[in-house]
């Protein structure tokens, strides 16, 4: 294990006692891929009992180690124990997503008057870039930094063409934690041709501790005044309809769990559950505010999401099906861990009326998120 080096000043101020925490950073092997790839794992710690665990394969969030009301520290995020499970069942566990998060409608998109067509492997559609998207990748870890935030930096350079977007692709991936026990994650892209970019993280989270049981009972709140209503195969129908008085409404806390069963609503009938992207706002916000907060009972953990995107999908673990096990050896089951995905609308490309999602050369394409810590 390598250490990525603490300054003297900060170790001098440990050393005397002065309640200073330092951060650290350090990286070691995870093994290989099956053509040969070293991955790498980024380790970074900030003296607060709090750990996160950052793979070059996919950019990818592998643990995150919080306290709970009693300080006891536990991972909150699903994942496999080692590589084997990620290539024999890829379920985008923490994983950057992209070129395109989410879906695009029969793989197919028009660009400045040309036609393109993205590999399906969606059902019909194309979801998270495609069958060989930003997840399946190793990205080349740029920058390892210690101190009073530790952060790693990756990159990944996606060639013109690549699963059959246009222009040479450039993203990065910052992950930093802080001493106030909160996570950010950046996202930049910058193209040498026009093209389509939406890049979100797609963390499961289980604040209660990975491997726990069902998130059912977990307390969650999305800003949001409507949602994207899709049809049976996951692409919006192009409606924006209120939340108000329906199963979506969470713009008050309530259970997960509480109104997922309800079999009069389509919706959940289509997505197993909650599959479905939220309007917190028209267009991307001046600064990140926050877009959703989930608080678990149990652990008295309090997950706090801030965005700048005007979409949010929210996923309820539909497909977790007892065929995963995780990293502490348990089964991962439907409605073990919900995902909160900040993000551009599904389908923008296809769909004019929810915005664009061009870049063009010259540009910066960013996605910042902050994940705050709390208890209650």
């Amino acid at each position: 294990m390598t250490k990525i080096g603490t300054s003297l000043a900060t170790a001098m101020l440990m050393a005397a006692g002065t309640g200073v925490h330092a951060g650290e950073a350090t990286k070691a092997s995870f093994g290989q891929t099956p053509d040969g790839k070293e991955v790498t794992v980024v380790t970074l710690t900030n003296g607060h009992g709090m750990t996160a665990k950052i793979l070059s394969l996919g950019a990818a969030l592998y643990a995150l180690d919080v306290p709970d009301r009693n300080g006891k520290p536990a991972d909150i995020v699903l994942g496999y124990p080692d590589l084997k499970g990620t290539f024999a069942k890829p379920q985008y566990f923490g994983d950057t997503v992209g070129r395109y998060a989410n879906r695009i409608a029969k793989g197919r998109f028009t660009l400045d008057g040309k036609a393109y067509s993205v590999p399906v492997n969606d059902g019909p559609n194309s979801l998270h870039g495609g069958k060989v998207g930003f997840d399946k990748v190793v990205w080349t870890v740029d920058k390892v930094t210690s101190g009073a935030r530790p952060s790693v930096t990756l990159t990944y350079v996606s060639p013109d063409g690549d699963q059959g977007y246009p222009g040479k692709l450039t993203a990065t991936a910052t992950y930093a934690i802080d001493d106030k026990n909160e996570l950010t994650i950046e996202y930049t892209a910058t193209t040498d041709a026009p093209t389509i970019v939406n890049i979100t993280n797609h963390t499961y989270w289980n604040l209660a501790g990975e491997g726990s049981g069902s998130v059912m009972d977990q307390r969650l709140t999305i800003a949001g005044d409507a949602y994207l209503p899709t049809d049976a195969t996951a692409i919006p129908t192009g409606e924006i309809r209120n939340v108000a008085g329906t199963v979506f409404d969470f713009r008050k806390a309530k259970p997960i769990g509480r109104d997922i069963r309800d079999a009069k609503e389509q919706q959940l009938v289509f997505g197993r559950g909650y599959d479905h992207n939220w309007v917190i706002s028209r267009k991307e916000a001046a600064q990140p505010r926050e877009v959703a907060r989930v608080s678990d009972p149990k652990s008295g953990r309090v997950l706090s999401l801030w965005s700048a995107q005007p979409g949010l999908q929210f996923y309820s673990g539909n497909f977790l099906d007892g065929t995963t096990s995780g990293k502490s050896g348990g089964i991962y089951r439907q409605g073990d861990a919900f995902a909160l995905e900040p993000q551009l609308f599904p389908d923008t490309p296809n769909q004019p009326a929810f915005g664009s999602a061009r870049l063009a050369p010259g540009q910066t394409y960013r996605n910042v998120m902050v994940y705050k810590f709390s208890v209650e």
